[in-house]
């Protein structure tokens, strides 16, 4: 399992420098308050790694929260 893991990382892996080198062109960004100018593979990967940390940090709360509701629902009955 562990063998499978790692063959996959590194397919993406290679995956990714493929995409990084053939998206050599620049994009500009302007945000209100900077201009900046990266790569197309960069900027990708950057998109891609925020939605992936804003996907599981909401996925987290919502399993936490829900959790947290569950614990006082217990406690509630307990006392009963």
């Amino acid at each position: 399992m562990r063998l499978i893991v790692i063959l996959v990382l590194v397919f993406f892996a290679a995956a990714g420098v493929v995409v990084g080198a053939l998206n050599v062109g620049l994009v500009d960004y302007d945000f209100a308050f900077t201009r900046m100018q990266l790569p197309k593979g960069a900027a990708l990967l950057t998109a891609l790694v925020l939605g992936w940390l804003l996907g599981g940090l909401t996925a987290w709360l919502g399993v936490s929260l829900r959790h947290r509701r569950r614990m006082k629902a217990g406690k509630k009955q307990a006392r009963a």
